[in-house]
């Protein structure tokens, strides 16, 4: 069985993190819920760490003007 390898690299940076995702997932429209949230679809999943990912490309691009 795979070992899941979702770590966050550094630890004080857990709560930002959980506060982002549920932005993304308000943006995108996704019910996201404190804990589990096992009943989403890939879709739906996909979509909010999709979204994560693109406002994390678009906050590096504007650093570099």
């Amino acid at each position: 069985m795979a070992r899941s390898n979702n770590q966050i690299n550094v630890p004080q940076a857990k709560e930002a993190m959980n506060r982002f995702k549920m932005e993304c997932a308000n943006e995108v429209g996704v019910n996201l819920k404190e804990g589990y949230n096992g009943d989403l679809s890939s879709k739906e999943a996909g979509s909010v760490g999709g979204q994560m990912v693109k406002k994390m490309i678009e906050s590096y691009e504007n650093s570099m003007k």
